[in-house]
């Protein structure tokens, strides 16, 4: 298995945080996590899937999600992955980033069909990852929008990074001095999901590294301001599947 990371081009820094080349020789299914940004992919060889019930669905992007997804791909698979900033996705697509939220859908429901069938041909005649990471980001750079960067929203992200995603959504707008209702129509169509459910993927995302520094349940349940395991268990289930023991077993 393959998955290479590359950093964007100086005009796409503000908008993509990395790009990755994924390929897989082999048939496989795998878990995905939730994550803070939208990710867009353009298959080059195989298909990627995710499995709802059983059943296939065709995988080209996905929003935001407040748990995981199971998904499959094909032998001989090959992707370029654009994983973008928490405010990125709007300066390219038409569609409010909440429109995605816990969707998977195909690429042709974002940009154009023909544009999206021609830069999937270019990139399945290159050999090279650097040829394929600069094909899309020339598509990038031309599908651009003039859109202005919400400084609220990029703040109220700033603060809710900084607490872990422990602080209260009362609080975040006391501090920007915004209403709730104005502050999550902003914050859910540049973001993809209202601030409370990102503030929750952040601290989730705090947890695992907790896991990672191989810190005691009832230690991480403090650090992230969880008062009872039985509710630090119970979120933790939502976003993995497992339990937080089961999940410790697999790092």
């Amino acid at each position: 298995m393959k998955f290479v990371k590359y950093f964007p081009t100086e005009r796409l820094k503000p908008y993509i945080k990395y790009f990755a080349v994924s390929e897989n020789q082999f048939e496989r299914e795998y878990k995905v996590l939730p994550s803070s940004g939208l990710v867009i992919g353009f298959q080059y060889k195989g298909q990627l899937s995710r499995l709802i019930s059983t059943k296939e669905n065709i995988l080209e992007s996905a929003g935001i999600t407040d748990s995981f997804k199971i998904f499959k791909n094909s032998a001989d698979v090959g992707t370029v992955l654009i994983y973008f900033t928490e405010t990125g996705f709007i300066h390219f697509a038409s569609h409010p980033a909440n429109e995605l939220f816990n969707l998977s859908l195909s690429l042709e429901d974002i940009f154009e069909k023909k544009s999206v069938r021609e830069i999937e041909e270019k990139l399945a005649t290159f050999t090279s990852d650097t040829a394929r990471i600069k094909i899309v980001e020339h598509f990038l750079i031309s599908q651009l929008k003039e859109v202005e960067t919400d400084k609220l929203i990029v703040e109220a992200i700033n603060l809710i990074y900084k607490t872990n995603g422990t602080i209260r959504i009362s609080e975040l707008n006391k501090k920007l001095f915004v209403s709730q209702s104005v502050f999550e129509k902003r914050f859910r169509k540049v973001v993809g999901t209202t601030a409370k459910k990102f503030a929750s993927i952040i601290r989730f995302n705090s947890i695992i590294e907790n896991f990672n520094e191989k810190k005691t349940l009832t230690e991480i349940c403090y650090d992230n301001n969880y008062f009872d395991q039985s509710h630090f268990i119970k979120d933790f289930k939502q976003f993995t599947g497992d339990t937080p023991e089961k999940f410790k077993r697999f790092l």
